[in-house]
């Protein structure tokens, strides 16, 4: 049988959408296991916890390398800790400007990460958005602030918070990105170069790091057995949400990331209403919900037309193929 070149676009737009669907089921399962974990069970070891799921994703990057699924491979030592640095502090910012701003300044710097991520792809990847792309991209910002930001209040120490979490988090899935790239490395690959050392940093420094947060000790806490079937449970669904993520990156670019990750925020403000009822749902979060997925189907239509985000480097290459050529090379395609 002929593979032509629709097959081709057709069977990536599947793998596209299993690897968002993927993510997402994967990403709003552990929101909700760790939401019960934390207020039905009073475990409030965040950084710990998260030390705890790429222990477990160690585990599974070492299995299914002895059972042939990962190939050998190489990081150099000063790309993967600048990987390790970003994602760290990726994950201790964003704990901490949880923990020391309000739900609305949280969400702000939330969506700020999409202009820091399209910054970084035009400085270091040469990358050029049309008009298209830009307009979509602020119209999912204004929908998901209409559903998300309420009550906005900001001091230093909060600031400083956010402001590390934004610059650490975009960094760190720009990096996931460029390392996939650069070395020519599948999903389970690097996994199996960075959880490892992500688990050992985590799991040392995340109980004096959640003890200096909650004034608790995470090794007096009572593990009886419904708190550690839901830990179990929290460090197998992130496995599946380490993976899902990096997937995603490297099928798609950090920005793409960012602007459909969205989606996950308008699905667990739906699945709230169906789980806590009407208080969660009014006409602003309805009107935003709208917004914001219209600026998403326009995202993945503006971003994938030609000249919608390219690379700069190739513009002039661009110029000179004949009309109707599609040799030029597109990122990020949704």
């Amino acid at each position: 049988m002929k593979i032509t070149p629709s097959n081709t676009a057709d069977k990536k737009a599947s793998i596209d959408a299993l690897a968002w669907m993927f993510n997402v089921v994967t990403s709003v399962g552990i929101i909700i296991i760790n939401k019960a974990l934390m207020v039905t069970y009073d475990f409030s070891f965040a950084t710990t916890l998260t030390g705890m799921h790429f222990a477990a994703t160690t585990m599974m990057t070492v299995v299914l390398r002895w059972l042939g699924f990962v190939q050998s491979s190489h990081v150099p030592w000063p790309d993967l800790l600048k990987f390790v640095i970003f994602a760290n502090f990726s994950i201790v910012g964003m704990n901490v400007s949880l923990m020391w701003n309000s739900v609305g300044f949280y969400q702000i710097a939330k969506l700020s990460m999409i202009p820091v991520s399209c910054l970084l792809e035009i400085v270091l990847d040469k990358v050029r958005y049309s008009r298209g792309t830009k307009l979509s991209i602020a119209l999912v910002l204004i929908g998901v602030a209409v559903c998300t930001v309420t009550d906005v209040s900001v001091n230093a120490r909060g600031f400083i918070a956010a402001f590390v979490a934004v610059w650490s988090t975009s960094l760190q899935q720009y990096y996931v990105h460029f390392l996939q790239k650069k070395y020519s490395l599948s999903s389970f690959n690097l996994l199996g170069h960075t959880a490892p050392a992500q688990a050992a940093t985590l799991l040392l420094l995340g109980p004096f790091l959640d003890y200096r947060l909650t004034n608790e000790r995470v090794y007096a806490f009572n593990y009886d057995m419904p708190s550690a079937i839901f830990i179990i449970l929290s460090c197998t669904i992130a496995i599946g949400t380490n993976l899902s993520q990096f997937i995603c990156i490297g099928r798609f670019t950090a920005l793409s990331f960012q602007v459909l990750g969205h989606m996950k925020t308008i699905l667990v403000l739906i699945l709230g209403f169906f789980f806590f009822g009407k208080e969660g749902l009014n006409i602003q979060v309805v009107v935003g919900m709208i917004i914001a997925v219209m600026g998403m189907i326009w995202y993945g239509n503006a971003s994938t037309k030609p000249g919608g985000k390219e690379r700069r480097s190739h513009s002039s290459i661009t110029r000179q193929q004949k009309p109707g050529s599609d040799s030029t090379e597109h990122d990020g395609q949704v």
